[in-house]
């Protein structure tokens, strides 16, 4: 299985104190303008994408769509989550770049 670099990245910043995960820290983190970056698990409910997509539009906060509720929790050492925000710019930087490469490389 090949490694997948946007969810490793997004647990070293679990581990470094720079992510908030689940709905409402996301949320509360988009609101105060801590959010860098949001990761939204592909899977999650029509509901929850619309509502985090009309977010970080309206606020000009890059968003990636990658992975499934399952391998979120697993990369953030959680059983599941549907959406986790990126609170440090570089990264929400390096991860912007690898989703950006691996959409370029997906066409």
């Amino acid at each position: 299985m090949m490694k997948d670099e946007i969810l490793s990245m997004a647990g070293l910043a679990r581990r470094a104190g720079r992510i908030v995960s689940g709905e409402f820290q996301c949320e509360q983190a988009i609101k105060k303008g801590t959010a860098m970056l949001v990761l939204l698990a592909g899977d999650a409910s029509e509901n929850t994408r619309k509502k985090f997509r009309n977010m970080c539009e309206y606020r000009k906060i890059p968003l990636c769509v990658h992975g499934t509720k399952e391998s979120i929790g697993e990369a953030l050492g959680c059983t599941f989550r549907s959406v986790a925000a990126v609170t440090d710019p570089g990264f929400a930087q390096s991860i912007e770049k690898k989703y950006k490469t691996k959409q370029e490389t997906a066409l």
